[in-house]
């Protein structure tokens, strides 16, 4: 029986009860009870009926409300089982990622001066990832870190992290005015820019990349459009590097994009690279 059914038998057991007793009491039992004995009877007569008839409903409907909370239950902890699966991905696999290409490059050094600033990068991808960790741990505690770098800071110390790690050359052109972008949609945007060129140093090899975000105003619609795309040069994708087995990078920027109304689309670019294309509405409102 559904959770409407039940509502409806609820409020109308009692209103037809009190009817069919009255009814009974004027056409059939009122040569034997007299009116003042039927108004005491009423209320005493709907009540063991009602109580009788309702209660597998009122059973009915406390299960049914169990089971919701069990749902919700559920759903929370696959929410923060995702939560912390995008937190481990997005910050620390990455950082270790790169902490590897670095060691392979530390290995590959052949002077004392790229020995020592190979082992700089490195110690300070070591504290990145110490940071990722108490980040992804003060967002499971719901008492997140302040973030210490600027929005555009943010985005200039990842794409010198690309061009240190792996010597890609990547430039930004940014047009999108500040405040364009509320709070949530910078760290989500932020998210989504970092998988793309993770991606790119992993299996494009690319030589260079272009991060380019524009608004685009429209006249017929009360927020407005933002459009981003990184775009490199590198051998192109497929449909298997993207969605196959063991392949999260690109679910997760496309759960980020759906969770904030934006439209993502990976496509191959002419003659060669792949561009990764974010747009959506922007503001705050």
């Amino acid at each position: 029986m559904s959770y409407k059914w039940l509502k409806w038998l609820i409020l109308w057991i009692p209103t037809v009860a009190i009817g069919l007793w009255e009814y009974l009491r004027h056409a059939l039992l009122l040569p034997f009870i007299s009116m003042e004995l039927g108004n005491v009877l009423a209320p005493v007569f709907v009540f063991v009926i009602t109580l009788t008839l309702l209660r597998a409903l009122f059973s009915k409907l406390e299960s049914m409300q169990e089971s919701l909370q069990r749902e919700q239950v559920v759903k929370a902890a696959f929410e923060e089982r995702e939560q912390l699966a995008r937190e481990l991905h997005d910050g620390i696999s990455q950082s270790l990622f790169m902490l590897s290409v670095k060691l392979d490059k530390l290995g590959r050094a052949k002077t004392m001066d790229d020995t020592q600033e190979t082992t700089e990068q490195i110690r300070r991808t070591v504290r990145h990832v110490y940071d990722d960790v108490r980040q992804s741990i003060a967002n499971l505690q719901d008492s997140p870190i302040p973030v210490d770098l600027s929005w555009m800071q943010s985005i200039h110390h990842l794409t010198a992290e690309m061009e240190q790690s792996c010597g890609i050359q990547t430039k930004v052109e940014w047009h999108l005015q500040e405040g364009s972008l509320s709070h949530k949609q910078k760290v989500e945007l932020l998210a989504i820019m970092r998988e793309a060129l993770m991606n790119v140093q992993k299996h494009a090899k690319a030589e260079h990349i272009l991060i380019r975000c524009e608004s685009e105003p429209q006249a017929d619609r009360k927020q407005a459009e933002f459009q981003c795309s990184i775009a490199d040069d590198g051998g192109g994708t497929t449909e298997e590097m993207l969605y196959g087995n063991g392949k999260y990078g690109v679910r997760m920027m496309q759960e980020r994009a759906d969770a904030m109304g934006w439209r993502l689309l990976v496509k191959e670019t002419k003659p060669h690279g792949t561009t990764v294309l974010i747009s959506g509405g922007s503001g705050k409102s």
